[in-house]
C-alpha cells in the first residue's frame, strides 16, 4: 500500500500554527495512507506559540500520524534580523531565505528515517504558507510537488494575484495610483464590484514591502495546487473565476477550518457565568485579535459609544505589548473614562484576553465587532454572529470589504480604518460606533438571517457530499496521483 507524508512549513504565528494543524487533523482523519510533519520555526519580534496548547489540539492522535519536527538551530541566526522588523515583508522573505539550509537537512534527516524504516511513507510534497514561498525551491530540489495552504480567503487570494498582474503584465504602479487618487477603484474579476485602494493590504501600499509581496504571489503560481481555508457556499464567484482561469493552479476550496477546542480554566469559567446571566443574542462582543490594540482617545470613544448605545457588551481590551502581540492592562481604569466600569457595571464587562470560540458559541452573544482577520470570520460565521467591520492591519480591510459589500454578511463601522497608517490622527466616533453598534443588534435584519443561513451551509459542506468534502477528497488523489 502506497503512504505519503506531506511536510507543513507554516508561518510560525498562532492563527496560521492552529489552521495548519487543523488542516493536517483532516487530512489524516479522510484517509489513513496520509501522515503529516509540521516545522516548527521561531522568529524574532513574534510571540512563541504555546505548545501545550498546539498539543492539547491535537488530543489522543497518535504522533506517527502527526509530528512536529523543531529547527531550533535557527535560534542563534535570529538576531541578525531583527533591523528588518519595520518591513513586515522583508523580514519575512529574508528569513526564509535565510533558513533554506536548515529546511533542507530536516528533510533530508526526515526522508533517512523513512529508509531504516518498514513500510515507511514516502515524502508526498511541501504545503508551505503564504509567507513561506521561498520554500518552492526546497521542494524542486527533492523533486516532490509544492502545495500552498492558504489560510485567508478566496478574495483576498483573487485580489493578490490581479495586483501582481498589473504590477508584472502591465507595468502599473499601484503605489503612485492610490498616492494620485486615494479614492481610486480597480476592477478586480471574481469581484461584483470595484475595489477601493484604500482597502488594499497595508503592504501593498508600502514601497519597500510591495515589490517583495507581489513577487511572492508569483511565485506561488509554481506550486501544484492551493488549499484555501474557504467555502464555495461563501466565495462562489471568485471561486468560479479560480476555476476557469487555466493559468492559476488549481485551487480546493476545503474549509470552514477553524479550532473548536477552547482552553478551559478559571477566567472561561466567569465569563461564561456572565454570559449564562444574559438574555439570549443581547450581548455584543468586542474583539480585534491577538495583535489588535487602539490608542488612548479610541478607547475612550469605544467607551462612550458602548453607553450611548445601551446595548450589553463584552468588550476585550488589550494594550500594544513589546513584541507583535498584544498584551493586559494591569489597571483597566488608565485606560477607560472615569467612572465607566462603575456606571456599566450591570450592563458590561471589559477584560483582557478573551476565549473567543467559547464567547461566540454563547447563545446569549448576538453580535461581534470584529477586526475581521480570518480565523475570526469562519468562527463567527460558524456560531451563526454577525459582524460589525472593523479591520486594523494585514488583509483586514479586504475582508472586510468582501465580507459587507460583496457578500452582504455584515454591516459597517470601518472599511478602511488602518491602525498602521492612521492611530494617532484618524479616530472612529462614539456616534459611529453606536450607530454601527445598533444596526449589528436589530434582531431581525438582513444581514443576521444571511448569517444563520451560511452558517447552516458552512456545517453542511464539511459532511460527505458537500463542496468542501469532496474538494478536499480531489486534493489527496492528487497527492498520491504525484508520487512516483
Amino acid at each position: 500500500m502506497k503512504k505519503g507524508e506531506l511536510v507543513f512549513i507554516p508561518f510560525p504565528v498562532a492563527g496560521h500554527i492552529v489552521s495548519s494543524l487543523e488542516m493536517a487533523k483532516l487530512l489524516i482523519a479522510r484517509d489513513h495512507r496520509l501522515s503529516i510533519s509540521i516545522l516548527m520555526l521561531k522568529i524574532p519580534g513574534f510571540e512563541p506559540i504555546n505548545k501545550s496548547h498546539i498539543q492539547s489540539l491535537l488530543g489522543s492522535i497518535s504522533a506517527e500520524r502527526i509530528k512536529f519536527i523543531e529547527l531550533s538551530e535557527v535560534d542563534d541566526k535570529l538576531d541578525s534580523y531583527s533591523n528588518l522588523i519595520s518591513h513586515h515583508i522583508k523580514f519575512v522573505t529574508s528569513f526564509f531565505e535565510n533558513i533554506k539550509p536548515y529546511v533542507r537537512n530536516a528533510l533530508k534527516n526526515l526522508i533517512d528515517s523513512f529508509s531504516a524504516q518498514p513500510d515507511s511513507p514516502t515524502l508526498a510534497g511541501l504545503v508551505i504558507d503564504m509567507f513561506s514561498t521561498a520554500m518552492i525551491d526546497i521542494a524542486d530540489e527533492f523533486g516532490v510537488p509544492s502545495y500552498v495552504f492558504f489560510t485567508s480567503g478566496a478574495g483576498f487570494l483573487r485580489l493578490m494575484d490581479h495586483l501582481e498582474t498589473l504590477s508584472t503584465d502591465q507595468n502599473r504602479d499601484i503605489i503612485a495610483e492610490y498616492e494620485d487618487e486615494p479614492d481610486a477603484e480597480f476592477v478586480v474579476p471574481g469581484f461584483v464590484n470595484p475595489v477601493p485602494a484604500k482597502v488594499f493590504p497595508d503592504v501593498v501600499l508600502d514601497k519597500v514591502d510591495s515589490p517583495l509581496i507581489l513577487g511572492q504571489y508569483r511565485d506561488m503560481r509554481r506550486a501544484k495546487g492551493f488549499l484555501v481555508n474557504t467555502f464555495v457556499e461563501l466565495e462562489s464567484p471568485t471561486i468560479d473565476f479560480f476555476t476557469k482561469d487555466k493559468l492559476f493552479p488549481p485551487i480546493y476550496p476545503v474549509g470552514p477550518i477553524i479550532s473548536l477546542n477552547p482552553r478551559q480554566g478559571q477566567k472561561e469559567t466567569e465569563i461564561v457565568a456572565w454570559l449564562d446571566s444574559q438574555a439570549p443574542s443581547s450581548v455584543v462582543f468586542l474583539c480585534f485579535g491577538s495583535k489588535g490594540s487602539v490608542n488612548g482617545e479610541q478607547v475612550k470613544e469605544i467607551a462612550t459609544g458602548l453607553e450611548l448605545s445601551g446595548v450589553r457588551f463584552l468588550w476585550t481590551l488589550r494594550k500594544q505589548g513589546q513584541s507583535t502581540e498584544s498584551e493586559d492592562y494591569t489597571d483597566l481604569n488608565e485606560a477607560l473614562p472615569e467612572g465607566f466600569l462603575d456606571r456599566t457595571a450591570e450592563v458590561g464587562r471589559v477584560i483582557g484576553w478573551a476565549p473567543q470560540v467559547t464567547v461566540l458559541a454563547h447563545s446569549s452573544v448576538g453580535g461581534f465587532v470584529s477586526h475581521c482577520g480570518w480565523n475570526s470570520t469562519l468562527e463567527s460565521l460558524w456560531f451563526g454572529v454577525p459582524m460589525a467591520t472593523w479591520p486594523l492591519y494585514a488583509e483586514q480591510q479586504i475582508n472586510a470589504f468582501v465580507l459587507v459589500k460583496e457578500l452582504r454578511l455584515a454591516v459597517e463601522i470601518k472599511l478602511d480604518y488602518r491602525k498602521s497608517f492612521d492611530e494617532g490622527t484618524v479616530i472612529v466616533t462614539a456616534e459611529e460606533i453606536k450607530v454601527g453598534i445598533l444596526k449589528l443588534m436589530e434582531p431581525h435584519n438582513d444581514v443576521r438571517k444571511k448569517v444563520k443561513e451560511i452558517s447552516e451551509k458552512g456545517k453542511k459542506t464539511l459532511m460527505e457530499g458537500g463542496s468542501s468534502y469532496s474538494s478536499l477528497c480531489r486534493f489527496i488523489n492528487v497527492v498520491f496521483d504525484n508520487i512516483p
